[in-house]
């Protein structure tokens, strides 16, 4: 029987649950709340029992920190938005669980659906717009007029600050979705073709040990490409998360 190598990304009913709303649990639900778990889990090893001399799961996690911490005072909200940096620590972590549990066996890669990276984007985004209403009332239009600008091309910059500011949640969330999606098809694509092979020269031969090696190559590709996404979302979330506190 032939399978779709896209049937992976299906959003399967697991237990319908109607109040108010819809609230059924999902694959996708169970996911979440699986790299939820896990997440809580690492933190809870990383911090019982600190030593001066750190463990292995304090180290792991240290150097994690460190790397965030640099992150975030190169992109310039350090120290006035130090008090964000708990929250966008927690979604580079979220995020890069979701992406690496899709590659595990039998797993479900919750960012490779659209409608959850958008959501996730549209959320920063929209608080964003009210922190920065909140910190700088009208002076928010600072955020479309840059310092310096002559004043002849005063309407054509204005025009591409908006224009850029109101796709920076479907380029945020597109980007996201879209590299998940592609790495795990090609993936079940390549891990297909693999068994096809094996089935007709045997998993033993010559012919089946170059696509085993190519499988496995992508793999840790899309690992890499796990991390890397993980990190441009937290990256540009900072980005953001800086024009709002300073403005242009």
């Amino acid at each position: 029987m032939f399978l779709s190598p896209l049937e992976q990304f299906e959003v399967i009913l697991l237990r319908p649950l109607i109040l108010l709303g819809d609230f059924s649990i999902t694959s996708a639900t169970l996911y979440l709340f699986l790299v939820f778990s896990l997440l809580v889990a690492f933190l809870f090893l990383s911090f019982s029992g600190s030593y001066f001399v750190p463990g292995h799961w304090q180290y792991v996690f240290e150097l994690l920190y460190e790397f965030l911490f640099d992150l975030w005072k190169q992109t310039g909200n350090f120290p006035h938005g130090q008090r964000f940096f708990p929250l966008i620590s927690t979604v580079f972590f979220f995020v890069l669980g979701l992406n690496l549990i899709g590659l595990m066996p039998f797993g479900f890669t919750v960012t490779a659906h659209l409608v959850v990276t958008f959501t996730l984007a549209l959320s920063f985004n929209l608080g964003f717009i009210f922190l920065a209403l909140q910190l700088h009332k009208y002076k928010i239009y600072k955020l479309f007029v840059p310092s310096g600008v002559p004043y002849v091309l005063l309407p054509l910059i204005v025009v591409i600050e908006i224009v850029s500011y109101s796709i920076r949640t479907f380029s945020l969330s597109l980007r996201l979705f879209a590299n998940m999606m592609a790495g795990h098809t090609l993936i079940q694509i390549l891990s297909g073709f693999v068994l096809t092979l094996g089935s007709i020269v045997g998993f033993l031969s010559y012919f089946a040990v170059l696509p085993f090696i190519l499988v496995f190559a992508v793999t840790l590709l899309e690992v890499a490409i796990a991390l890397i996404q993980a990190y441009v979302f937290t990256v540009l979330l900072c980005i953001y998360l800086n024009d709002s506190l300073n403005l242009h």
